[in-house]
């Protein structure tokens, strides 16, 4: 696949309470939104971060989700798998 950069773009989602969710990404490429990296309440122990290529955006892609320590790690996970690695 072609290596283009992915941009984390804080989300603006709320949650049921009405508080902004701090830990909430959206994955740019090229301007487009193909995926989600954020910090989920239910989670494999000790990886809280979840990352998640988008709707539609995974068709050639055989991993579409899993659990990180952090969020750098997540993006680097991400990253692996939108280039097909």
């Amino acid at each position: 696949m072609d290596q283009q950069e992915l941009i984390l773009k804080r989300a603006t989602r709320i949650t049921p309470s009405g508080e902004l969710k701090h830990d909430d990404y959206d994955v740019l490429c090229a301007d487009k939104v193909v995926g989600r990296i954020m910090k989920a309440a239910v989670t494999p122990t000790g990886r809280p971060w979840l990352w998640i290529l988008g709707h539609g955006a995974h068709r050639d892609h055989p991993t579409t989700h899993g659990y990180a320590v952090d969020r750098e790690e997540a993006m680097k996970a991400f990253a692996k798998a939108w280039c097909g690695e």
